[in-house]
């Protein structure tokens, strides 16, 4: 059942909020933003004069042919030649996985280490989980998966120097040159490409390492040197040091493949810089994060959330849960109280970085998951089939089932209208493999097997949602949950019904909802400093701790504003401060927001407040212990300014019925005959009525029994589903 309610117009999806673009008929320009998954690269285009656009290609293994595909496959869709569109770009954000791939798969950059004497097996020793760091529940209780990951840098490769500086800063043994210059010797003939030099105790006294960098520029001239003082000014050796060589490892790679795509699309006639999403949530041109690349390892997920948080201010909703359903991982981000959670720390590759991110949880769960039957079990990822070979029904060379062949056998995807079209599905394809490796196996009908498959992706899915909600202290019933990704909004319907919630969004733009992030977010930088505020009980800082606290977040504040003005911000810069706050004796720190300039004992006594507030909220009621007194550590600044956003005002259209098929909701054995929309970009107070699939570019909106599905003013979908008996 179809209506239609209210106005013919609306202002446009991507409603100006800030600046102003001018456009005419004759001159279009361009907003673009563009993200690189496991299976598809996503761009996303707005010309201002009309609803914008969503493309997609195949990610190919060398990521810049796939993005140039998509910026050559939007050109020729507008009518233009790829200079012609390309001249007309005024932004061109970009979220990749390049790094993030170069460590796990051990193709970065051949990488040498300096450390203190004495601290030269930091690596290998690690914490006492370094073994599992990164692995699911479910792969900790696998021995066989355990320490899978080398260190990032081999130990024949990290040579140890004589000196020492204390806690204080204070210089106890001079830096012995004549030592570190033959050290430096060893690692130019083994053939180092970069170099990271991490110095006990540097963030409070970084001239050993200043001078070992520019020893090491003499001796290792092409090399990429990266110093820990810089990369990561934080309390913890290991830390410091896996993420400086982490950065040290992506530098020439990650580096010359930003560099290569930023001069490609030049050659083209692109005049504005590159913006690249980071882990925090900010985007910033590729000329500042050229010493810093593992600052964009996370930067596809942050920007999906960042897409999110743009949607929420525009929906007027504080709490979100921004789900992405790729076709290799299941991503989700909180925005709780109009804010990201973040977070300072995140494993890759087996090694523990610090830096500041977007809190994401992941898990090996989207629509390429891989479906196997295990000792009599059935077990739906954490392998994929990426988008090559990829699902068996994309007919190119895959032989094991996965989710998307489940979706497919099922009802929910059109084997004629996949991407809008341009690419056929084989049905018969999927379904042979369910019935061959699924299905005789579990002695099963084909149909069934094909449910079961759906049922564990989905429950895995809510899981994971309900430990960043519950386990951190959050009501997911006070949540709007809002469905990304390619395969998010076909499973959006029995995701909020495990959680309980009444319905879902569905951005108009899900099926490249991080692409879309990538093109709206706000230019943004985070800096930290290391700090020693350590309180007993029923004590008070005193005024020389406190002053020292706040030189070094002025000194922090500082930078960050220099950068963003470096990076082109125009108008104001927002600085939002943290401090990690623990109870003394504890490893552990929470990070905690406080307003204010400075940091004064009114400060201080805000931000301990703070901090027991969250700890009792993560961890139970009375579960502090304020008798152990505090210690403040770390101060970090996340400074944003805003871009001029593009404009629409296009119109929308109304969902057009094209006939119906037979659709597997909650019963196997019966399958109900569905209602199949198409829409571009659903007109404002569009409906539609339960069963049914909307069928976008891209993306298909599964409405099941009962629900019904209304566009707002933005060609968002609102599902509000039947409440269940």
């Amino acid at each position: 059942m179809l209506s239609r309610n209210g106005a013919s117009g609306h202002p446009g999806y991507y409603e100006r909020s800030r600046g102003s673009v001018g456009i005419d008929s004759q001159n279009r320009v361009f907003h673009v933003g563009t993200d690189v998954g496991g299976t598809f690269t996503d761009l996303w285009v707005s010309d201002g004069a009309g609803p914008a656009r969503v493309f997609k290609t195949p990610t190919t293994p060398d990521v810049m042919t796939g993005v140039m595909d998509a910026v050559a496959l939007a050109a020729g869709t507008l009518g233009l030649s790829i200079g012609d569109f390309c001249v007309r770009i005024r932004r061109f954000g970009h979220g990749t996985t390049v790094g993030l791939n170069a460590l796990l798969t051990g193709t970065s950059a051949r990488t040498g280490v300096i450390a203190t004497e004495g601290f030269g097996d930091t690596l290998e020793i690690g914490r006492i989980r370094r073994q599992t760091s990164g692995l699911s529940e479910y792969e900790v209780t696998d021995f066989h998966l355990h320490n899978r990951y080398p260190p990032i840098v081999p130990r024949h490769l990290v040579r140890e120097v004589r000196e020492r500086v204390d806690a204080t800063g204070r210089v106890l043994i001079p830096l012995d040159e004549a030592q570190a210059g033959a050290a430096l010797e060893e690692l130019a003939e083994a053939g180092v490409e970069a170099l990271a030099i991490c110095t006990l105790w540097a963030q409070a006294n970084p001239v050993h390492e200043a001078r070992l960098k520019d020893m090491a520029r003499e001796v290792l001239p092409d090399a990429f040197l990266c110093v820990s003082h810089k990369i990561a000014p934080v309390v913890g050796e290991y830390g410091r040091m896996a993420t400086t060589a982490a950065n040290a490892a992506l530098g020439p790679v990650a580096g010359r493949y930003l560099s290569r795509l930023e001069q490609s699309l030049r050659d083209h006639g692109m005049t504005v810089p590159l913006l690249v999403m980071t882990n925090a949530g900010g985007v910033l041109p590729t000329s500042a994060l050229n010493d810093r690349p593992a600052f964009t390892l996370f930067s596809g997920p942050a920007a999906g959330v960042i897409g999110s948080r743009v949607m929420a201010d525009r929906l007027g909703r504080d709490n979100i849960l921004t789900t992405d359903i790729g076709g290799t991982s299941f991503d989700v981000g909180v925005i709780a109280e109009g804010r990201p959670l973040a977070s300072t720390e995140f494993s890759v590759a087996g090694a523990d970085l610090r830096l500041p991110s977007i809190d994401i949880a992941s898990i090996g769960t989207g629509g390429g998951s891989i479906a196997s039957v295990e000792f009599g079990d059935l077990t739906v990822g954490p392998r994929s089939a990426g988008s090559t070979p990829g699902p068996v029904c994309y007919g190119r060379g895959g032989q094991e089932p996965t989710a998307t062949d489940a979706d497919l056998v099922l009802g929910i995807l059109d084997p004629d209208n996949f991407l809008g079209g341009r690419m056929r599905l084989d049905t018969e394809a999927a379904r042979e493999a369910i019935e061959t490796r699924i299905a005789r196996p579990l002695g099963l009908d084909t149909i069934r097997a094909a449910w079961g498959i759906r049922e564990i992706l989905d429950n895995n899915m809510a899981d994971l949602l309900r430990r960043v909600t519950i386990e951190r202290g959050h009501d997911p019933l006070t949540f709007t949950l809002l469905a990304n990704g390619g395969a998010g909004p076909s499973h959006a319907w029995s995701i909020a019904r495990e959680l309980g919630l009444g319905g879902f969004v569905v951005p108009a733009a899900a099926t490249a909802h991080s692409a879309f992030g990538c093109g709206t977010g706000d230019l943004g930088i985070s800096e930290s400093t290391a700090v020693y505020v350590r309180v007993r009980h029923g004590e008070r800082p005193s005024d020389a701790v406190l002053g020292a606290a706040r030189d070094a977040l002025e000194r922090i504040e500082r930078v960050v504003t220099y950068h963003l003005a470096a990076a082109g911000a125009e108008g104001d810069v927002t600085l939002e401060r943290f401090a990690a706050v623990r109870f003394r004796g504890q490893t552990n720190a929470l990070d905690v927001p406080f307003g204010g300039a400075g940091f004064d004992a009114t400060i201080y006594d805000t931000v301990i407040d703070g901090f027991e507030a969250a700890y009792e909220r993560l961890f139970g009621r009375g579960a502090g212990y304020r008798q152990a007194g505090f210690e403040i550590v770390e101060l970090r600044v996340s400074g944003t300014a805003a871009l001029a956003a593009a404009t629409a005002t296009g119109h929308g259209d109304t969902p057009r019925a094209h006939g119906s098929r037979p659709v597997v909701f909650d019963d196997p054995d019966a399958p109900v005959d569905t209602t199949i929309y198409h829409v571009d970009y659903p007109a404002p107070d569009s409906e539609v009525h339960g069963p049914a699939i909307i069928e976008f570019p891209g993306q298909s909106v599964v409405v099941p029994p009962g629900a019904i599905a209304r566009a707002d003013a933005y060609g968002n979908l609102h599902v509000t589903l039947e409440a269940r008996p």
